[in-house]
C-alpha cells in the first residue's frame, strides 16, 4: 500500500492473546517502527482465548485470506514461549505469516497454499538482542516483522523446513445420509461452528441434532426466525453452526468445543 506521495507502506497485522490492556501490544508495535517507520500495523485482534492455539489457528484461517498481496502477519498465541519450539515465517499465496511452531499455521496455510515455503527463523542477528524467555513475540518475531518490512530477502531469516506442527483437525464421520461431526470453534456470539462443510450436508429434508435438541431447524439468515430460538444455519466460511437468535447458542445449549453435532437426512 502506498500514501500519497507514492511511498511504498507495507501491511503488518498483529493477532494476539494479549488482551488490551496490556503493554505488550503496545512493546511490539514499538519494536516494528523502529525498524520500518513507515510500516502500516492492524490489529486483527488481541482478546483470542489465552492460550488457545486450535481457535487462533481457525482465526487467522478466516481472517488472513482477504489481505492484500505482501501482508506481512505475526500472530503471537504461544503457550510453549521459551521452549525450545521454533519459530516460523511461512510465504503462502505471496503473503509473509510469522508465528510460533504449534499448530496455529494448520488451517490458514490449508486454504492459501498447502506447498507454502515455511523456515524456521534461526538468524539472530535480526532479533532484538536483549531478549527474554517469556516474550518472544516482541523480541523475535516482532523485529523480523520489521526487516521482512524492509524488504529483507525471506531466506535470509533461516532454513526451510519441511517439519513442522500441524493440528489434528478432527474430522466428521460420513455413512449414507448421516454426518456425524463436532463443534470445533465458538465465536464471540455464541454461535457453536462445526466441522461440517455446507458440502457434506446430505440433500433436504435433514434433521439437525445438537445435545438433547433433535430438530433444530435450518435456516438460511439469522432473521428467519423468532428471537429465543435455536436454529442451524452455514456461516460466511461454509461451515455449518448453530446459533440462538439474539442470544447465545453455546451458554442456552452448554454445549462448547468438543461437542457433538449430527445431521440425518429425514
Amino acid at each position: 500500500m502506498r500514501n500519497l506521495m507514492g511511498i511504498f507502506m507495507p501491511l503488518i497485522t498483529l493477532t494476539t492473546d494479549f488482551g488490551t490492556s496490556s503493554p505488550y501490544v503496545a512493546a511490539m508495535k514499538g519494536v516494528i517502527l523502529s525498524i520500518c517507520p513507515h510500516a502500516q500495523l492492524v490489529d486483527l485482534g488481541h482478546d483470542l482465548p489465552p492460550q488457545d492455539v486450535v481457535h487462533a489457528a481457525y482465526f487467522l484461517a478466516d481472517a488472513i485470506p482477504y489481505f492484500p498481496e505482501r501482508t506481512i502477519h505475526v500472530c503471537v498465541v504461544d503457550p510453549g514461549v521459551g521452549t525450545d519450539r521454533a519459530l516460523l515465517l511461512a510465504e503462502a499465496r505471496r503473503q509473509f505469516v510469522l508465528a510460533p511452531d504449534n499448530g496455529v499455521l494448520t488451517f490458514v496455510l490449508e486454504k492459501l497454499d498447502r506447498s507454502a515455503s515455511i523456515r524456521t527463523l534461526t538468524e539472530s542477528k535480526f532479533w532484538r538482542c536483549d531478549r527474554s524467555n517469556t516474550f518472544h513475540g516482541r523480541d523475535i518475531l516482532a523485529p523480523v516483522a520489521g526487516h521482512l518490512a524492509l524488504d529483507t530477502p525471506a531466506e535470509m531469516f533461516g532454513p526451510t523446513t519441511a517439519e513442522w506442527k500441524r493440528i489434528d483437525e478432527p474430522r466428521p464421520a460420513i455413512q449414507d445420509r448421516c454426518v456425524e461431526g463436532s463443534i470445533v470453534l465458538v465465536d464471540g456470539f455464541g454461535n457453536l461452528i462445526s466441522n461440517i462443510t455446507a458440502t457434506m450436508l446430505p440433500k433436504p429434508p435433514i434433521r439437525i441434532q445438537m445435545g438433547d435438541h433433535a430438530n433444530v431447524p435450518f435456516v438460511d439468515t439469522y432473521a428467519e426466525a423468532l428471537p429465543g430460538t435455536l436454529v442451524a444455519l452455514i456461516g460466511s466460511e461454509g461451515r455449518l453452526e448453530i446459533a440462538l437468535v439474539d442470544g447465545n447458542a453455546a451458554a442456552f445449549v452448554r454445549a462448547g468445543v468438543g461437542s457433538a453435532l449430527v445431521v440425518a437426512g429425514a
